[in-house]
């Protein structure tokens, strides 16, 4: 049974120095401190996320109207080098 796996994380500079600093405190490696971080951070539990709601045609909520000519505006605006006129 494989107890551990290596791989490769991409870790801010001063959060790695950090833990450096904390398994040196505790006599430990980096990985375990970094394992026993994830740990707790995996163990706590998580904000529940508010389901997405996209308004729609139909529906009893103010419905938005667009022509495809308002398009075509967006896109030509977009198109244009700043501050020219139309």
């Amino acid at each position: 049974m494989i107890t551990c796996m290596r791989t490769t994380l991409v870790i801010d500079d001063a959060l790695l120095r950090r833990a450096k600093h904390r398994a040196a405190e505790q006599n430990l490696t980096v990985s375990e401190v970094v394992s026993q971080a994830l740990r707790v951070a995996l163990e706590a539990p998580t904000a529940a996320v508010s389901a997405f709601k996209m308004p729609t045609f139909g529906g009893k909520e103010a419905q938005v109207h667009h022509e495809p000519a308002d398009f075509v505006l967006v896109v030509d605006d977009e198109q244009l080098p700043l501050g020219s006129p139309r």
